[in-house]
This record gives C-alpha cells, sequence and structure tokens, in this order.
C-alpha cells in the first residue's frame, strides 16, 4: 500500500515538474519567434529610412 502512495505522489511530481519544463520552454521559444520578428522588422524599417535619407542628400 506504501508502495503505491509513493507511486502516486511521484507521478504527480512527475506530472507538475514537467508542467512548468514546458511553460518555460514555449515562453523562451516565444520569446525568440518576437525576438526575430522584431529583428527583420527593424532591419527593413532601417533599409526604408537608409533609402529615404540618402535620396535627400542626393537630390
Amino acid at each position: 500500500m506504501s508502495r503505491t502512495v509513493w507511486a502516486v505522489i511521484g507521478v504527480i511530481i512527475a506530472v507538475i515538474i514537467a508542467w512548468v519544463l514546458v511553460d518555460v520552454l514555449f515562453s523562451v521559444a516565444l520569446f525568440v519567434v518576437k525576438l526575430g520578428f522584431v529583428l527583420v522588422v527593424a532591419v527593413v524599417v532601417f533599409f526604408v529610412i537608409r533609402s529615404l535619407v540618402g535620396r535627400r542628400d542626393r537630390a
């Protein structure tokens, strides 16, 4: 009987740890994806601004 109780407690603890780990991993993955989008948009905006400023200097 005692072995069964410890097995159930072990399963519950394993599920809680897995839940926290998956939550952290998804948060990190979402942050990396957002960072990638920000990087792409920043590069596009940089080149647009650079082309606009470059045109004014030549005119």
